[in-house]
């Protein structure tokens, strides 16, 4: 029996509530375990509590669609992303969806002139079922003027950044950079405007590019110094030879050659080795030449049904966007200059031209986004001379970024919000959409 009454005893107390004292829970409160704890769980609560769901739907009423009672596919605004901690005060400079995770979408941020005391620079990892806050927030010494997520691994951020140096973010770390380029001669010295992971899963490298003319080749596990790097010159250039690069672009498939954009406003084939016909470096003698003012950013056309990928876009400062065919990479180069002369002129814009990207589903469907504020979807099967919509913020926009779907665009720009659109069917090929631009390149002069 006095075995039974100790066991019993024993019992209530092991369940009996231990209470803490002030100190003690006050410790608790103020660790930093205990708020990574509180941070991660309430993301997760967040994501799990966003379903756009109208439970009170009435299945038995025959009520219109949205496309009959709005009059037809049209650009909608779905979300809006800001935190004061992170967006105050800051602009939007550069915008990548994840490739793995398809809801994440990261936005590149430069300094806040008023809070001299924050980093000078910021990248936000947006989650479009977290709608209060960033799912990650990475920091850097410099204005993040580019912002990538590497194709092969969905955990690496990297960023270029406005002093010239290459960070990477791991999402498994802290809010710093893990790596980072040393500020030398033996890397970037000017801001990094370019940016692209190109190879494959056991074979790749981060090519950039910088205003100091110069391209580097990095392993994304060591940082210290790049692989090669190839300085771009142009001896005809009047005040200087260097070739100031402010936009590069890759055509699928293709890792040894690649286009630049300039702040002169002419865009340049670049070779990244030597091959029949071709020497490592500037093309300078094939120039993609027709802008009258900085080339803000160059897009090749996505891989599709029929090979439209010799076809890419520039966007620039003279209110204008561009449509190219590019010369073959593997081609001769020529011995005498050449300038090479746009297929067509886009100029129904009133402001400066900040970006331009093709859709990664629809052969003949381009977005761009201005200073105006803004949005205008192409569609160049139906119109080759105006958009076919258009939206406005209001506020000047930096960059646009289409998710991998096709479904959703993302904008920023100098209010330091990132606006996601849902594009609906707009991006969605008909059956006969590849034929039909075929026909439309086809009657394009060459």
């Amino acid at each position: 029996e006095e075995r039974a009454r100790r066991e019993a005893e024993a019992k209530a107390k092991e369940n009996e509530v231990r209470r803490l004292t002030d100190e003690q829970r006050a410790g608790i409160l103020e660790s930093s375990d205990f708020a990574a704890f509180v941070e991660q769980r309430s993301r997760a609560m967040e994501r799990a509590l966003d379903e756009e769901y109208d439970f009170m739907v009435d299945y038995t009423l025959a009520a219109a669609t949205e496309a009959e009672e709005t009059g037809g596919e049209r650009l909608k605004l779905a979300l809006t992303f800001h935190d004061d901690k992170v967006s105050r005060g800051r602009s939007v400079m550069d915008l990548a969806w994840s490739a793995r995770f398809p809801e994440l979408v990261a936005a590149a941020y430069n300094r806040n002139p008023m809070a001299p005391n924050e980093p000078d620079g910021a990248v936000a990892i947006w989650n479009t079922h977290l709608r209060e806050r960033p799912e990650f927030v990475f920091y850097a010494p410099s204005d993040v003027l580019r912002v990538a997520f590497s194709e092969f691994n969905p955990n690496i951020v990297v960023g270029g950044a406005y002093s010239g140096q290459i960070l990477l973010w791991d999402t498994r770390a802290k809010a710093h950079p893990v790596l980072k380029t040393p500020l030398t001669a033996s890397g970037h010295t000017h801001p990094v405007y370019a940016l692209r992971v190109v190879g494959s899963t056991n074979a790749h490298q981060l090519i950039s590019a910088s205003t100091d003319g110069l391209v580097c080749s990095w392993q994304l596990d060591m940082l210290a110094q790049p692989q090669d790097a190839i300085e771009l010159t142009h001896p005809a250039h009047l005040r200087t030879d260097e070739v100031s690069v402010t936009c590069m672009d890759f055509a699928d498939n293709e890792t040894a050659a690649f286009v630049v954009g300039t702040a002169e406003g002419v865009g340049y084939q670049v070779n990244r080795y030597d091959r029949a016909g071709c020497k490592a470096g500037l093309n300078a003698f094939d120039a993609y030449r027709a802008h009258a003012a900085p080339i803000n950013s160059l897009s090749f056309h996505p891989p599709s049904a029929a090979d439209f990928t010799d076809l890419f876009l520039t966007a620039s400062s003279d209110w204008t966007v561009r449509l190219w065919r590019a010369r073959p990479a593997a081609k001769p180069a020529s011995t005498v200059p050449t300038d090479i002369r746009p297929l067509h002129v886009f100029d129904a814009f009133d402001d400066y031209v900040y970006d331009a990207r093709w859709s990664p589903v629809h052969p003949s469907v381009f977005a761009s986004a201005d200073g105006t504020g803004r949005l205008a979807l192409w569609n160049l099967n139906l119109d080759i001379e105006l958009p076919v919509q258009s939206v406005t913020s209001g506020r000047a926009l930096n960059k646009l970024a289409w998710d991998r779907p096709g479904r959703r665009i993302a904008t920023g720009g100098v209010d330091g919000s990132v606006y996601i659109y849902d594009v609906g069917d707009l991006s969605t090929p008909q059956t006969d959409d590849h034929a039909k631009f075929s026909r439309v390149v086809a009657g394009l002069p060459n």
